[in-house]
């Protein structure tokens, strides 16, 4: 593909979490600091929301690499559990063993968790949960985690719990049922979308560790672009990123500029369904670019704006 053309030693903009490509914009590292400094401390529950591709899993992933050998980390990527599911799963997480002469209840798990629990807060090794796509657990399940975060000694919690989920997570909180389980959350985190001077470093960023090492790869007006288009939504600037790195090496260019970008919006379905999301339902695509031409026509009759 485009490896050779441009001189990368892989994809740089992959839309597969990778620590290695972590970017530590002003609300992402504020999120780090402040999801470690609360698990360090023993808060009990912490939540992180943020929209569709803003990178919470990437956050999540960083947290767990980031905690030292005194922590034992169970991750649940998958959200869709009831509760004697999420038990098993934690159980398995964190290698404890179930009895297999015996019927498996939930109790059961409850107990063995229980006096695991105890034995590693006994070798002061804490106990960090961190579960994604909590948006789409279902309530019961909630609740079961909730109860499993009353288990705690004279002086701390056994159990860290951090939530990472899309703001629709705030309304399944609101339910009565689990009204609990709000009261409990000490640290509530809304990661930012990135500014447009962010998404620019965020660029030469993931650029610089696929290993380029060449001139400015996207031209000025084009980062303009892609900027309107993804609404500094991390997701959506790689897939944007990868397509105009393809339309650009399909023309043997080895920068990207306006066409590029545009071929890439075009090829973009997703562009309209997160327009719909921050609120402009009314604009259909052929309104956006119309709008954007007159924005475009702007920058070039005036090069100060760029």
């Amino acid at each position: 593909m485009y490896l050779q053309h441009f001189g990368l030693n892989e994809f740089p903009f992959s839309i597969t979490p990778d620590t290695s490509y972590y970017f530590a914009s002003a609300s992402y590292q504020d999120a780090l600091n402040t999801v470690i400094f609360a698990v360090t401390t023993g808060e009990g529950f912490i939540k992180v929301t943020g929209e569709v591709g803003t990178g919470k899993t990437l956050l999540c992933r960083k947290l767990m690499s980031s905690l030292d050998q005194s922590y034992k980390i169970a991750y649940v990527p998958n959200p869709y559990l009831e509760p004697q599911s999420l038990l098993m799963v934690l159980a398995e997480e964190l290698n404890i063993s179930l009895p297999s002469d015996t019927q498996i209840t939930q109790h059961l798990i409850l107990n063995a968790l229980t006096h695991a629990l105890l034995n590693f807060a006994r070798d002061n090794i804490k106990v960090v949960v961190c579960l994604d796509e909590v948006q789409a657990m279902p309530i019961e399940t909630l609740e079961a985690l909730r109860l499993l975060s009353n288990l705690e000694t004279e002086k701390r919690k056994l159990l860290q719990v951090v939530i990472f989920g899309q703001p629709e997570l705030e309304d399944k909180l609101n339910h009565p049922s689990i009204r609990q389980l709000k009261q409990r959350i000490t640290f509530d985190y809304q990661l930012d979308l990135l500014s447009r001077d962010e998404m620019a470093y965020y660029l030469n960023h993931r650029l610089s560790i696929a290993g380029y090492h060449g001139s400015r790869m996207f031209g000025r007006i084009a980062l303009y672009l892609m900027y309107f288009h993804s609404k500094g939504v991390p997701r959506l600037i790689n897939i944007l990123a990868h397509k105009a790195l393809l339309a650009t090496y399909g023309k043997g260019k080895h920068q990207v500029g306006v066409r590029e970008v545009l071929a890439a919006v075009s090829d973009t379905q997703s562009i309209e369904t997160t327009w719909r999301k921050i609120g402009l339902k009314s604009l259909s695509l052929t309104m956006l670019f119309g709008l954007f031409g007159i924005i475009l026509l702007m920058f070039i009759n005036n090069p100060k704006l760029y």
